[in-house]
């Protein structure tokens, strides 16, 4: 599969993923479809938009002439732009439902009808719901909590369709939480980092005890690419790694790293229908070959040197959009936190 079509490549897996297949893979050609949304940003691309087997399109995938058109020669297409913050999607879940089920359905026309020999859709382990023991695989009951979850499910759902009822070779894969270079300072390692950088509170919602497991981006993406290469139509790979650790954990772990005091952490009022477990059985995807490679605790602090290091990557979204995102979301939680 030599040419491809990308969706999201100006967001955080996208970008890496792009990284990676280019690393990988000297004679491949990359489209890269991207609305740069608000984390979605041309300075992430800087690094691989000017090389010759790129070629960037800003626009959306919901645009139905537009995807048509360029995924026409297209060997595969990997599907990784998504609202992906779920406490947007609890503040404003319409632009989720747009971009992660209407935005599917467009590209799996768009493929159906250009007869494209490979459709990845990216998702997430959000989609089983919070696990109180054990693990989960790939054939265990969906149950989404939040608008996010949902509408990455119900997007699984229709790639899967779209599988039986026309026979598009579609793969999914099931990822867990990701951290590493380029994330946006919404999410949780990198709020906390930039926040105890700059000697600001880190708000850990509840008591800090959910558990996620972590995986670093990298490492999902040579999965995401050993799935497209060597997945099987019409099955589902969960991608995570045995890294457990409960969010208090990782504040902690953050805090010594860049030498912060413990009374920086302030708990304010968990999010509603917080998921308090995930853990993925990857026993399918290791069977074809993948492996983590990170350590948590190595990727960690790679990662938080990272943002030490390329403030004039994060430092210009802490104004604006994302200030005002941020009171929002969080200056009630303070609040309720503190009662």
């Amino acid at each position: 599969m030599k040419r491809l079509f990308v969706t999201g490549a100006a967001g955080f897996i996208g970008s890496n993923l792009v990284r990676h297949l280019l690393a990988d893979d000297r004679d491949v050609s990359i489209t890269i479809l991207d609305k740069l949304t608000y984390a979605g940003r041309r300075e992430t691309m800087r690094d691989f938009l000017d090389d010759p087997r790129v070629r960037f399109v800003e626009g959306d995938i919901c645009d139905a002439s537009l995807v048509e058109e360029l995924v026409q020669g297209a060997d595969a297409i990997v599907n990784v732009a998504a609202e992906s913050h779920v406490d947007r999607s609890i503040l404003g879940p319409a632009a989720f439902v747009q971009t992660n089920i209407v935005g599917t359905f467009v590209l799996l026309e768009a493929a159906r009808k250009a007869g494209v020999g490979r459709f990845l859709q990216v998702s997430t382990d959000e989609v089983y719901g919070s696990i109180a023991s054990g693990t989960t695989d790939e054939s265990f009951p969906l149950d989404p909590r939040n608008p996010y979850a949902a509408t990455k499910a119900g997007a699984e759902l229709l790639a899967r369709s779209y599988f039986t009822t026309y026979k598009l070779p579609v793969v999914i894969t099931r990822g867990a939480n990701n951290y590493g270079p380029f994330q946006f300072i919404e999410k949780a390692i990198p709020l906390f980092t930039t926040n105890a950088i700059d000697r600001q509170p880190l708000p850990v919602y509840g008591d800090g005890r959910q558990e996620r497991h972590w995986m670093h981006v990298l490492d999902h993406c040579a999965g995401i690419d050993l799935v497209l290469r060597e997945g099987i139509a019409g099955e589902i790979y969960n991608i995570g790694t045995d890294d457990h650790r409960p969010n208090m954990y990782v504040v902690e772990q953050i805090l010594a790293a860049l030498d912060r005091p413990r009374d920086l952490i302030r708990h304010v009022s968990d999010r509603p229908g917080h998921d308090i477990r995930y853990s993925l059985d990857s026993s399918k995807v290791r069977a074809l070959g993948w492996e983590p490679t990170r350590s948590f605790e190595s990727g960690l602090e790679a990662t938080v040197r990272w943002y030490e290091e390329n403030e004039w990557w994060w430092r210009p979204i802490k104004s604006g959009e994302y200030a005002r995102y941020y009171e929002q979301n969080y200056a009630w939680r303070a609040t309720a936190g503190s009662r």
